[in-house]
């Protein structure tokens, strides 16, 4: 048996590759998106008392991830990438079916121009993902404030300090015009250490890349708790 889904909107994130994107949504704060409604659905009447929700579900597809590549055990980062365990006790992207599911915060509803917007939160998804559904999030439902998480009990801690070149700087506040959070949100995605689990064992000279938005940041280890931006180059 099989079912076939049409996306039903796609978002636009600052996350133009996997490596920058946060483990979850609300981990950056500053890394906002906006879901932009596709057609037939893009009718203000698809999303009709949707503003009366604080929080939605959105379904959505790992589409960054090869078809067919996955294992039954997964090493998450939170274990330091040194113990397995199922994929099914993990959020792995490398799953039988690519789904996705994460709760991100309602804003506002933008229609323009015979297009529907929903201005979000903090996301943890790739810019252009395709999502396949919406559902509002409904709080005596799907809070279980209680609920045991294993290995992910609370929300991981932030033990790195991130530091700015004076060429980052002055780089920085030439693009603020346009991008005015930008070094908060920096901040905020090196904070979470996005380097593979194996890395963060050993300190190296290693120069990374990310990129956010049409943004290309060059960092580095500095010591083992500070991150150093060396630059910022508009692509």
């Amino acid at each position: 048996m099989s079912i076939e889904l049409q996306p039903i909107a796609i978002i636009h994130t600052p996350y133009t590759e996997k490596f920058s994107v946060p483990r979850q949504p609300e981990l950056v704060q500053h890394g906002t998106g906006i879901l932009e409604l596709l057609p037939p659905y893009n009718i203000p009447e698809s999303v009709r008392g949707l503003e009366q929700f604080s929080h939605l579900w959105l379904i959505f597809q790992f589409d960054r991830i090869p078809a067919g590549k996955w294992s039954p055990t997964v090493r998450p980062p939170r274990l330091g990438g040194n113990q397995r365990v199922g994929v099914f006790a993990s959020r792995s992207t490398h799953r039988p079916n690519p789904l996705g599911l994460s709760k991100v915060r309602l804003d506002h509803i933008e229609i323009t121009q015979g297009k529907v917007f929903l201005h979000l939160g903090s996301v943890d998804l790739v810019n252009g993902t395709p999502i396949f559904d919406i559902k509002p999030y409904l709080a005596y439902a799907d809070s279980e404030p209680l609920a045991k998480s294993s290995f992910a009990q609370t929300k991981p801690e932030i033990t790195l300090q991130v530091i700015f070149s004076p060429l980052a700087q002055q780089q920085a506040t030439t693009l603020a015009t346009k991008y005015p959070y930008l070094i908060n949100l920096i901040e905020e995605v090196l904070q979470q250490d996005p380097r593979p689990a194996y890395q963060k064992q050993q300190l190296s000279e290693r120069v990374y890349g990310m990129t956010l938005w049409d943004i290309n940041i060059q960092w580095r280890m500095s010591s083992v708790q500070v991150v150093e931006v060396l630059s910022l180059v508009k692509r």
